[in-house]
């Protein structure tokens, strides 16, 4: 009897013993899981730092576009005025000595190479056409988009604007006369291709300045097949 009581001893001893060491294990193991839950609110701490500053950079990121877009807009309307300021009284007085140049007509597209959408802008913006096929008289300077007027006359100009069907952004551009908008093309569709145009004859004197602005909001696209087209010609002197 006293060797089976103190077997049973043994045995309750080494129960014990087991049962001790299931609950430090099972203490390590909720140290390790708060551990982990501990880790876990750091990186979604650290995420939401992230997702802040990235916020605000493409919040900085929309405030320097945009006053990007006003400073092209100020640059192209001070540029315009220099213009029609730099045909000095000499220059009318060459230009209307008899050699003077009689016949005016230019053609071009917007993109020289490659393709893609021009804008959208939130304001007015000048769209140089850089692929020049005929300029002749030399009225029309690709590098500024400006078409000055060389000789008093009767000018016709056409322009045909190219876009992808968005929900959001028209195709749109219009034919401006010393910082005046005269005649817009535009059209609007959710899908497929749009390609709006007008022309327009108007009355020039020497130094008036013509070119074309893209509308607020819109896209325009132009690629090798030149879509997107200025046009303009003398008709007759006056």
């Amino acid at each position: 009897m006293v060797k089976q009581k103190t077997e049973l001893e043994l045995q309750k001893t080494e129960m014990v013993k087991q049962k001790t060491e299931l609950e430090l294990q099972k203490t390590e193991l909720e140290l390790q899981k708060t551990e982990l839950e501990l880790q876990k609110t750091e990186m979604e701490k650290q995420k939401t730092e992230v997702e802040k500053q990235k916020t605000e950079l493409e919040k900085q990121k929309t405030e320097v576009d945009k006053l990007k877009q006003e400073l092209q807009a100020q640059t192209a309307e001070l540029i315009s005025i220099k213009a029609r300021t730099n045909v000095t009284e000499n220059q009318v007085e060459v230009l209307k000595r008899d050699g003077e140049v009689k016949q005016v007509a230019f053609s071009a597209s917007l993109f020289a190479s490659g393709h893609g959408h021009i804008g959208p802008f939130n304001t007015q913006t000048p769209l140089v056409y850089r692929h020049v096929v005929t300029n002749i008289g030399n009225a029309y300077n690709p590098n500024t988009g400006f078409f000055i007027a060389s000789v008093r006359g009767a000018y016709h100009f056409e322009f045909h604007i190219h876009g992808g069907g968005h929900a959001s952004h028209p195709t749109a551009a219009v034919l401006v006369k010393n910082g005046e908008n005269i005649f817009i093309a535009y059209e609007h569709q959710p899908s497929y291709s749009v390609n709006p145009s007008n022309g327009v004859t108007l009355l020039l004197e020497v130094g008036d300045v013509v070119l074309m602005n893209q509308w607020v909001n819109t896209w325009i696209y132009d690629n090798q097949n030149h879509h997107t087209t200025f046009s303009g010609h003398l008709i007759f002197t006056m």
